[in-house]
């Protein structure tokens, strides 16, 4: 057995269906007993968004935003809602929604309580995330570290991929070499990095709104040109979600695995724990403030450009879609639609819809969007990996491991952008597994200091104040930050 066939059958052990279920009741649970957050809340959400606090040791909630955001947007809003309808049919969409609505309670919980359990590091800069708030809520060390280390993992190897799929794009779209986009790529990286997380958070800032604006509006643009074909799409979206369409009908487990694999894979990552790390770094008065822009970050993947690249593949209606009772054949002789033969699942959904509707733009668009949402994916990774390995140095100054593994980080990215990175996304895939079981499980155990401090926030709301953190008052310790 080879190195591929085993990482494949632990991937297939961590994205078993009971993750899939755990991840749902997870987000139904945090949504019943935060009484719906993630709608009660939307005002306060746009509102807090745009505060400008911020301080030496932290940064603004909107870059913390943008931070969180770079990792959600990226790559897997083209390639992975490409692969939902591919693999689960239109209706994964659906089950896309679905896993949003609800992951955004647990977005709420998760960075709600890294904002509670945050602390500085050497640099005097605020750190945190699961690794943190599971050694100082639930005074686990070994968890924590496990935690950390399966992140420090993750993050590598998915910056691998994300890197391969720059390099693929400039290639296909303007036949660059891939070694010259790599080099480009490297440098470019390099001088962000060294920068820290500020320098991360500036960059993202800008570049994040910017990106997701453009693709936006060629994704509007092509749908206005098939606008009579929009309500229909809905209405296949939902026939095929629960099983009423006469093409899709058998589909709808697939469709659901596919739908909650690829909103938290891919796409919103609710409950990963990975949104959390940037969620640590804002400067806020309340953490159920930081709490609520994160939640709020999930609905702009997931409703707005996962759901725009949705309805610019299925307006063309230019896309594939497989049959999941057949393996072992060629993908072609397994379709159950197939509107565009010999077309591997992914991007190139995107590039023939948009060429369909804009003639000789198609394929340059797909580069130019892949290009931005991978590079900031790239920085937001970095980042994660980096706090967790600060977490591990127990945020003791050791710049001489910090630099060690900022070059292995680029090594990596440069590796997996000069060569095939299938095994890169496999392991990626299993360490987001792996941070999903441990995140989820330990946000269930934790949830009450989240819980207090949202009551806290709602009873300074009601009064009229701006809300104030206390922790003793609410009884929760170890809230290090806080506290000094």
């Amino acid at each position: 057995m080879n190195v591929e066939s085993i990482v494949n059958a632990l991937l297939g052990v961590v994205w078993s269906p009971y993750l899939v279920v755990l991840c749902l009741l997870a987000g139904l649970y945090f949504s019943v007993r935060t009484r719906f957050i993630q709608l009660r809340a939307l005002p306060d959400m746009l509102r807090l968004v745009f505060r400008h606090e911020r301080s030496d040791a932290g940064v603004s909630p909107f870059q913390a935003l943008s931070l969180s955001l770079s990792s959600r947007v990226g790559v897997g809003n083209i390639a992975g809602v490409a692969m939902a309808i591919a693999f689960g049919g239109p209706g994964a969409i659906l089950w896309m929604w679905v896993v949003a609505f609800l992951g955004a309670s647990s977005a709420f919980i998760e960075s709600t309580l890294a904002q509670i359990y945050k602390d500085r590091d050497a640099g005097g800069q605020y750190r945190g995330g699961p690794a943190y708030y599971i050694e100082k809520g639930l005074g686990q060390r070994w968890y924590a570290v496990l935690f950390a280390l399966v992140a420090v993992l993750a993050g590598a190897m998915l910056a691998g991929t994300q890197s391969n799929a720059i390099t693929s794009a400039v290639n296909e779209a303007w036949d660059v070499p891939v070694v010259f986009t790599t080099g480009a790529l490297l440098v470019a990286l390099g001088a962000i990095l060294v920068g820290g997380v500020r320098r991360i958070a500036g960059v993202a800032q800008w570049l994040v709104p910017l990106m997701a604006i453009a693709y936006l509006l060629v994704a509007a643009m092509v749908m206005v040109l098939n606008a009579d074909k929009v309500p229909e799409v809905a209405a296949l979206v939902l026939r095929s979600a629960f099983g009423m369409d006469a093409a899709f009908g058998a589909m709808i487990g697939t469709a659901i695995q596919w739908g909650v694999r690829r909103g938290v894979l891919l796409s919103n990552e609710a409950g990963m724990g990975s949104g959390a790390h940037p969620a640590a770094a804002a400067e806020v008065s309340h953490p159920v403030k930081q709490g609520l822009v994160q939640s709020f970050s999930v609905y702009i993947d997931t409703m707005v450009v996962c759901s725009a690249t949705a309805f610019l593949i299925l307006s063309t209606g230019l896309y594939n879609v497989y049959d999941p009772a057949v393996n072992g054949i060629p993908d072609d002789a397994r379709l159950l639609l197939g509107n565009l033969p010999g077309v591997e699942a992914g991007p190139r959904f995107v590039q023939h819809a948009v060429e369909s509707a804009l003639p000789g733009f198609g394929r340059s668009f797909v580069a130019l969007a892949i290009l931005p949402f991978a590079f900031t994916t790239i920085l937001a990774l970095y980042y994660m990996a980096e706090t967790n390995i600060s977490y591990l140095c127990r945020d003791r100054p050791m710049p001489w491991v910090m630099g060690g593994f900022q070059l292995l980080f680029l090594l990596a990215t440069g590796y997996s952008a000069l060569n095939s990175a299938t095994v890169a996304w496999s392991l990626g895939d299993i360490g987001v597994g792996l941070m999903s079981w441990l995140n989820i499980l330990a946000i269930l155990l934790l949830q009450r200091p989240a819980l207090a401090a949202l009551r806290d926030y709602e009873h300074h709301r009601r009064l009229g104040t701006d809300p104030l953190f206390d922790p003793h008052r609410l009884g929760v310790r170890n809230t290090c930050a806080w506290e000094r």
